[in-house]
């Protein structure tokens, strides 16, 4: 199974930036941790602070992968967009937010990808990436 991991902006920043908020893990080293639990899963891992970059991202493995857990962070609530890249490819999205959007300023509320996307999973910090993969590998018939 082909699982890409897509983040938005400031995400590379995770470890540094709003520890209270995001916590103090620099996401490399999620990854590593990641590969080590799902030792069957082929992953890649894309960041970009620039939205054409990510819509671009989700076009090139839309079509070559069977699930993509994506964080367009700030681009949730302004990129139609990431919206329509979503829904034009075949691979199930869900989205990830570290934070719980909803319980934040009221213009985060407001998601341009939860529509498009299989699901979306809010404010359970890195953990939620670890669920969203295995509601993709759930989607796998057994072998």
């Amino acid at each position: 199974m082909r699982i890409s991991i897509i983040n938005g902006p400031n995400l590379n920043l995770l470890g540094k930036r709003e520890t209270d908020i995001y916590g103090n893990i620099p996401f490399e080293q999620f990854m590593e941790r990641l590969k080590s639990k799902h030792s069957s899963v082929e992953f890649s891992y894309f960041q970009s602070n620039v939205e054409g970059e990510l819509i671009n991202e989700l076009q090139r493995v839309g079509y070559e992968y069977d699930g993509i857990v994506l964080n367009p962070a700030g681009y949730t609530h302004t990129s139609v967009a990431i919206g329509d890249a979503i829904a034009a490819i075949k691979a199930p999205v869900v989205e990830v937010h570290i934070s719980n959007v909803h319980a934040r300023e009221d213009f985060r509320k407001l998601s341009h990808v939860s529509g498009k996307s299989a699901g979306s999973i809010f404010g359970l910090g890195l953990k939620g990436y670890e669920l969203a993969i295995e509601y993709l590998l759930s989607l796998q018939p057994s072998r």
